[in-house]
């Protein structure tokens, strides 16, 4: 008997086991946080100039007169983000429904009428059944966001198209007592769209995708914990 229940303890201790490994798979994994990307190792440049001596004006540049703004693979331009969203939605749903349903046998197979009544049945034939059916239902919904970033960040030309146009990517990190927060963007620009300041507004970004996150403690609190986020996966109500 002492076997038996040692055997049954031992059991329930690896069901309960096996059931929160189960629950914990099912949480919700973390958000994936935007790496910082490496700048260009390599920088392919062309034929090296000598300067001459005595000059002013040197052939590495590419004109006197040009602005310094990024043009080439390799070459860096800061980025003014201002991005503004808002957005409302509201639903309203609501229907019904009413069935009415009788029917009456008069006749059935003279039983009706049958001595054993005594001429009294206490059966409504002409109103045998009946049957009322209603269902209604109301939902309302409403959705309301806004968001506001402001800021800027220096990227690098990475890429550069046939066109002329270019593909830009940067991020930043920042540690703030041991709270990290991390910016990242990539997009394709346009060299006319960035200024003499050698700046670009992000609005002029070609699928532009900015990530703005972070991680640390003040990151873990805005989170529901693990179980609560399993409970909402299984929770079919």
């Amino acid at each position: 008997m002492n076997k038996l229940k040692k055997t049954l303890a031992v059991s329930k201790i690896i069901l309960n086991v096996l059931v929160l490994v189960f629950l914990t798979s099912c949480a919700s994994p973390p958000p994936r946080i935007a790496t910082i990307p490496e700048p260009l190792e390599e920088i392919k440049t062309g034929d090296s100039i000598a300067k001459e001596s005595g000059s002013i004006w040197s052939e590495r540049n590419s004109s006197m007169f040009a602005d310094r703004k990024a043009k080439n693979i390799g070459d860096i331009v800061t980025v003014l983000i201002s991005e503004q969203a808002s957005a409302s939605k509201q639903a309203s749903t609501k229907t019904d429904r009413t069935t009415s349903m009788s029917a009456s046998i008069p006749n059935f197979f003279g039983l009706e009428n049958d001595k054993i009544w005594n001429g009294h049945n206490p059966v409504d034939l002409s109103n045998l059944v009946k049957a009322d059916f209603k269902n209604g239902f109301d939902g309302n919904g409403t959705t309301t966001r806004k968001e506001d970033l402001t800021a800027s960040l220096t990227t690098q030309v990475v890429g550069k198209y046939p066109n002329g146009q270019l593909k830009i990517r940067g991020g930043k990190e920042v540690m703030v007592n041991n709270e990290v927060q991390i910016i990242y963007l990539t997009g394709i620009v346009r060299p006319v769209d960035i200024t003499a300041a050698n700046t670009v507004s992000s609005n002029k970004i070609l699928n532009a995708r900015i990530t703005y996150t972070g991680k640390g403690a003040v990151s873990d609190k805005q989170e529901p914990g693990w179980m609560m986020r399993t409970l909402d996966n299984i929770w079919p109500f």
